[in-house]
């Protein structure tokens, strides 16, 4: 057998060669697909293939992603997290120096500059002090949400000289051992605001951190400061930093995300969207993408899925692989283990996970099965999607 992938938007042909052509058809044009690789397109609206074993985001949001539709279905959604962290680093350490020392507005001064070199040599000599700008070191930054990008931030950032205040109360054990041990712990939000010269946002887009940065977070924020914001635009009320720009609270607003009012303020500076727009980026998240659908389409094995609870179990030999997803309530292992007990099949090893309301067993059993099998399975009260998992020919 082979797998058909579905390609909504143009893919590193690095990341599409983690999919060998002789097992793998890929492409814009294939038809029930087994699984789709995406970008950037929006699939809220599109009609979702009764095929679809697997969504692979090639990027880190997954706001484009139906989750919910797809979760019920008992689809797992990968991404890449991590993969482009390298690159919104660096432009949020660049976004920062271009707040401290006024560079996008000492810029536009100088190419509005006219005359001959001497004029030119005295505008700049009056106009420069216009310009004067800070320092990082010695500076607080402060980073809300400690995953694979804030980490990076405030490492680099301690490096440069700076105090560092993160802020995350979900920071995983991983991400902790990777924070330099100069970074500070802020006890809440209003501490990190408080105590900040400049803050930056590293946190997903959800119900909880929409509007994250009101009126009232800006308002605890240090007077002059600096707020820069890589992550997604609703995490801040663009009215309330449009008061701060011009009230003075803030010094400068820098983000990814230009808006009509935004890009037209002096003190705002927007870029269209750069933080993953590195040719190493696309690779990566290209290749991560690639490979987690591969790991899940051969072996049923679950990593970096937004949805569904990690999940690998090295297959026993000689046995049959059997992956289910389903909702997680109570005795699901058990009617699984009774269905496959009467068609004949002995358990060799079974792997069950769960995340919320979900969980995913993977079982490899001695004996054969059919779609018969298949669909008792499904007929569970509860089990959302169940597959034979069979590497390709």
């Amino acid at each position: 057998m082979s797998y058909r992938i579905l390609t909504l938007n143009s893919i590193s042909e690095r990341g599409l060669a983690c999919l060998p052509a002789a097992q793998y058809e890929v492409g814009a044009q294939v038809e029930r697909p087994d699984a789709i690789l995406v970008r950037s397109a929006d699939m809220h609206r599109m009609a979702l293939p009764a095929s679809l074993l697997a969504v692979a985001r090639a990027g880190a949001g997954t706001n484009n992603i139906p989750i919910a539709a797809l979760s019920k279905r008992g689809v797992p959604v990968f991404n890449a997290p991590g993969a482009n962290a390298n690159a919104v680093k660096e432009l949020v350490i660049a976004g920062l120096l271009l707040a401290a020392r006024n560079i996008c507005q000492a810029w536009e001064f100088a190419r509005g500059l006219s005359g001959d070199d001497r004029a030119i040599d005295e505008a700049v000599e009056r106009g420069k002090k216009n310009y004067v700008g800070f320092e990082l070191p010695g500076r607080t930054l402060g980073v809300v949400g400690l995953g694979a990008v804030g980490v990076r931030v405030a490492n680099s950032a301690e490096a440069l000289g700076m105090q560092v205040l993160g802020y995350d109360p979900q920071i995983t054990v991983q991400r902790a051992w990777q924070l330099s041990s100069s970074v500070q712990q802020a006890l809440s939000l209003e501490d990190l605001c408080a105590r900040s010269d400049a803050v930056t946002l590293h946190v997903p887009l959800a119900d909880e951190t929409r509007g994250l940065f009101d009126r009232a977070s800006l308002a605890r924020m240090r007077a002059g400061s600096v707020l820069l914001n890589f992550a997604r635009a609703p995490i801040v009320e663009e009215a309330a930093v449009l008061d701060a720009l011009d009230s003075g609270r803030l010094r400068a607003y820098v983000c990814d995300f230009p808006s009509s009012a935004l890009k037209k303020h002096p003190r705002a500076i927007t870029l269209p969207h750069l933080g993953a727009s590195t040719l190493e980026a696309e690779e990566n998240c290209a290749v991560q993408a690639a490979e987690a659908l591969r790991d899940y389409l051969e072996d049923g094995h679950i990593r970096n899925s937004v949805n569904f609870p990690d999940a690998a179990l090295p297959r026993q030999s000689g046995s049959i692989r059997i992956a289910i997803a389903n909702n997680n309530v109570p005795n699901m292992v058990g009617q699984i283990s009774t269905a496959l007990a009467g068609a004949g099949l002995n358990i060799a090893e079974l792997l069950n996970r769960s995340r919320g309301e979900y969980a995913y067993t993977l079982i490899d059993a001695e004996g054969s099965a059919d779609e018969r099998l298949l669909q008792r399975l499904r007929a569970i009260d509860g089990v959302l999607s169940a597959r034979l998992v069979r590497s390709p020919d």
